[in-house]
């Protein structure tokens, strides 16, 4: 079972000026530890939680994993997940090109269909009804696949149309960065995920249910033709506090593995130092979590 950081919160220490060095102390100490994947949000405001308000620290997310990039050499990188609506699909196509490229290689693209109206009205982002995010976010997946093959023809959607679809230079990853949609919607998000995604990202739900989302993306595989096999299956565990209930989130992190999970995501927890929660996952669950699967 691999283990990934999910990096949400740039408020503590409250200092701005600690933002980066902070973030640059926990990405490394992650690496040195092992941890698979560093990721963090799309947002342009916090998130409205029990534990945050909107008005506390958010960066931009490409910019923050460039930064990051710079700093590590093995780590795997992505937003948890990309808001379609916040970038035209060429030119997203084109930023984790560069991710990649400057990266060495460890770009992957996760995708969603976007959903926290208040940054989006508040920014200006166009607010669409639900239907059409998710044509807008099979079409963007459509056109990354484009860019990233020999084909820099023209490309014609229904919401987006493109006179050509040159991507130069390709992505260092071959055959191209893997797709990843977050999501657990039945009927459409993990619809996508089989026809288009070379992993899925499901909510830390329970046992029991990211069971029955499995099977409802197995059943879609086998309506696509694809393997379902072939689909990397991750979690978010964003809800349970990891390190003060280590016994229990590793007696569940079992169970995932033997659904097929091959990977989880932990977040530290709120008004903890994610330097330090670092390096606590790194000595009390890194060893332990290596064990599973």
């Amino acid at each position: 079972m691999k283990l990934g950081l999910h990096y949400w919160k740039y408020s503590t220490p409250e200092d701005p000026a600690l933002i980066a060095p902070t973030l640059a102390r926990t990405a490394r100490i992650a690496e040195q530890a092992g941890v698979s994947r560093f990721t963090v949000m799309d947002h342009y405001f916090q998130m409205m939680t029990p534990h945050s308000v909107a008005e506390e620290p958010m960066l931009e997310g490409y910019t923050t994993l460039g930064y990051v990039a710079a700093l590590t050499e093995r780590m795997q990188l992505n937003l948890m997940v990309t808001g379609v609506m916040y970038r035209y699909p060429g030119l997203l196509a084109k930023i984790v090109t560069t991710l990649d490229v400057l990266s060495g290689g460890r770009a992957q693209l996760g995708l969603g269909a976007s959903w926290y109206e208040r940054e989006q009205q508040a920014l200006g982002v166009p607010v669409v009804p639900m239907g059409e995010r998710f044509e807008r976010l099979e079409e963007t997946l459509q056109i990354c696949l484009q860019m990233w093959s020999d084909d820099n023809g023209p490309y014609q959607g229904r919401h987006y149309q493109l006179a050509e679809t040159l991507c130069v230079p390709q992505p260092l990853r071959a055959p191209r960065p893997p797709i990843m949609i977050g999501g657990s919607g039945e009927k459409k998000t993990l619809l996508l995920v089989a026809r288009y995604a070379d992993a899925c990202n499901l909510f830390g739900t329970g046992v029991a249910d990211i069971g029955h989302k499995l099977d409802v993306l197995r059943a879609h595989c086998a309506a696509e033709n694809r393997d379902y096999e072939a689909i990397e299956k991750t979690v978010m565990c964003s809800r349970r506090p990891v390190l003060s209930e280590l016994d229990a989130f590793l007696s569940e992190a079992e169970q995932l593995a033997e659904l097929g999970v091959t990977e989880v995501q932990v977040v530290p927890e709120a008004g903890r130092n994610p330097a330090e929660f670092a390096e606590e996952i790194a000595e009390q669950l890194l060893p332990r979590l290596a064990q599973i699967g």
